[in-house]
């Protein structure tokens, strides 16, 4: 099925993020009708702003996923503007690098709630509009960590991967209300998301900047709804990374551990 963008009711959450706002300008390209969803209301009114200047129908609902009541205002202020809703895209994340050892359960559990149970609660109160919808479909922004769970990413891994989880059962019991459920695996993006990780602690050279740009993502994700392609994965770091993952999983799992024991034997040897 090809699903036709123009006229299309959006909620996107996470939307004054790197990927977010790149997100937001291709929907409206696309002529969808967007609810811009984030917490901070400066910066919805700005992208809100720009996005009205190029012609775009779109309104702003501040917002915290992990809130009851902002998720509840977000659902009612898109079905008050659009009259119904056909596109919810969970986008809203949150990151923490460092390794479990040092972790707490205050960061287990606060990545969860942004990662995992606030778009599944939104998700929640969404469906009943969305399957009375056009061409309806729950859009699940994950990770490749969602697939292959990394060192020094033990809390992002897990919420992503049971977002992951989540979407497969959704898509089969989805069905029977004719809404589409899509998996998008984001590889390594230059989107500025570390800027927001709970912690930085991690062993690891991360070069964000020769990973994808904002505008690459956003283009997949736009083509993944258009395509309605049940998983999207995108980059070619991704790509190669869950490929061999799948063929290898002892070897791929080998190669990381003798990575992560290096980076701290020569962390050990400079006496740090």
């Amino acid at each position: 099925m090809a699903r036709e963008l123009a006229g299309k009711r959006v909620i996107l959450t996470g939307a004054t993020g790197g990927i977010g706002r790149a997100t937001a300008d291709a929907l409206v390209k696309a002529g969808a009708r967007v609810v811009l969803a984030a917490r901070k209301p400066d910066a919805l009114d700005d992208l809100a702003g720009k996005l009205r200047q190029a012609g775009g129908d779109v309104i702003v609902a501040p917002a915290d996923v992990t809130v009851p009541d902002d998720r509840r205002r977000l659902v009612d202020a898109a079905v008050a503007a659009f009259g119904g809703l056909d596109i919810l895209l969970n986008n809203a994340g949150v990151g923490s690098w460092g390794h479990f050892a040092t972790s707490t359960e205050d960061i287990v559990r606060r990545v969860m709630e942004v990662n995992f149970f606030g778009p599944v609660e939104l998700t929640r109160l969404a469906l009943p509009h969305l399957t009375t919808g056009v061409d309806p479909c729950v859009v699940n922004v994950t990770s490749m960590c969602g697939r292959k769970g990394m060192p020094a990413w033990p809390e992002y891994s897990a919420s992503k991967f049971a977002l992951v989880g989540m979407s497969e059962a959704w898509r089969a019991e989805f069905a029977r209300f004719d809404v589409d459920v899509l998996t998008i695996v984001p590889g390594m993006t230059d989107s500025g998301f570390q800027q927001n990780w709970l912690r930085v602690e991690g062993k690891a050279d991360l070069r964000f900047d020769k990973g994808m740009t904002p505008a690459d993502v956003a283009a997949g994700i736009v083509g993944a709804i258009r395509a309605n392609r049940t998983e999207t994965v995108l980059g070619s770091e991704a790509r190669r990374l869950l490929r061999f993952n799948r063929f290898f999983p002892r070897l791929t799992n080998w190669l990381i551990a003798r990575k992560v024991k290096k980076l701290y034997a020569a962390q050990a040897a400079s006496g740090g």
